[in-house]
């Protein structure tokens, strides 16, 4: 593997309420549509998956088993079958807490993965307007 499959960028949010919250809130599908705009506009389980449609199509979305450790990790199948990991972490910071999600590049040449950074960025921000007081970026 070279540079461009292995490069990480790590974008973060603080928000000021309690980690408990924000992963309890982040974790429920229901509220995809609400905060991940970049993901996710509709919701729906089939059999016990959870699928969303996206800027990608309709895609499939399998996130981590509950867990008390933050953990928001999550694999989207898109329509034509391919499956990305993406890695998501809830983090207590004091009386709050930080989100942070890493975007992988996967071969993906500078534009895009910025734009990549950016969508994520924006839907963080929402996040953190949706449950904090003040919701800041650091």
């Amino acid at each position: 593997m070279g540079p461009m499959e292995t490069e990480s960028r790590h974008v973060s949010v603080f928000i000021e309420r309690s980690a408990d919250d924000v992963y309890r809130y982040a974790s429920d599908p229901a509220h995809l549509p609400d905060w991940a705009a970049g993901l996710a506009t509709g919701v729906s389980t089939e059999e016990g998956r959870l699928f969303a449609d996206s800027p990608m199509g309709r895609i499939e979305i399998a996130f981590a088993p509950p867990n008390r450790f933050g953990v928001l990790d999550h694999e989207l199948t898109t329509p034509d079958g391919t499956r990305t990991y993406n890695p998501m972490r809830v983090l207590p910071a004091g009386d709050g807490c930080e989100v942070v999600f890493s975007i992988r590049r996967r071969g993906r040449a500078d534009p895009d993965f910025q734009q990549d950074a950016q969508t994520v960025l924006a839907d963080l921000q929402r996040l953190a307007r949706n449950l904090d007081r003040g919701g800041s970026r650091r």
